[in-house]
């Protein structure tokens, strides 16, 4: 399994480095079944992270003709603006500029052209499912994003579900932040099998939280 995450302007850290950790752990539990690897839509790059300005290097273009996960994380910025608006030019964007900002890339293109691939689960971290959802790429599809994304999330067309990580086939989605370690464990668990995940939860002291949500069985009655 091949895992390329995607980094843009104004990416969240956390989105992109707890996953890669695990995946990349995975790959040595595994003996190189899993590698994992930074793409941007442009190409090879320096890409800023918001708040704070981590840079990381992007080493490849994102190519959604090859097998394996492509991973959109999510921005870090300003939860929101006061009055309601965005304003474009704060000193520091809020995270709904920063994830506006994608649109105007070739991102889009991209992660449609992934969706479009059998060989391809898209992947996705906090506000990161924001991105294909607002280029209206999911609509109709079951998904997750931080809690305050919720909302948004669901007037886009897709269903927003409130669980930690979600799994609808070929898109696999989790909420904020730190799930980004719940779902490369999940990845690694489905992908490659329970007894690496395993490995590499021992080896981090984390355990996932919560179950996986997938929109299959009964549904539950009110309590």
């Amino acid at each position: 399994m091949h895992v390329q995450i995607v980094l843009f302007d104004g990416f969240d850290p956390l989105d992109v480095i707890g996953p890669y950790e695990v995946l990349h752990a995975g790959g040595a539990a595994s003996d190189g079944a899993v590698s994992v690897e930074l793409v941007s839509a442009e190409g090879p790059r320096e890409v800023v992270g918001g708040s704070g300005g981590l840079a990381l290097r992007a080493t490849a273009a994102l190519d959604p003709a090859r097998p394996g996960v492509v991973l959109v994380p999510g921005a870090a910025g300003r939860v929101g603006d006061p009055d309601g608006e965005p304003d474009p030019d704060a000193a520091e964007p809020s995270i709904p500029v920063l994830l506006g900002r994608t649109l105007t890339t070739g991102l889009p293109a991209l992660l449609k052209a992934a969706l479009d691939n059998p060989a391809t689960i898209l992947a996705t971290v906090c506000g990161g499912a924001l991105v294909p959802a607002m280029a209206g790429l999911i609509e109709g599809r079951y998904v997750t994003t931080h809690h305050l994304g919720l909302d948004l999330l669901d007037a886009t067309g897709a269903h927003a579900v409130r669980a930690r990580v979600v799994d609808d086939g070929d898109l696999v989605s989790a909420g904020a932040v730190t799930s980004g370690l719940d779902l490369g464990l999940y990845l690694l668990e489905r992908e490659v099998g329970p007894r690496i995940a395993h490995a590499v939860e021992e080896l981090f002291a984390y355990e996932r939280r919560g179950t996986v949500w997938h929109p299959r069985g009964p549904l539950p009655a009110a309590f």
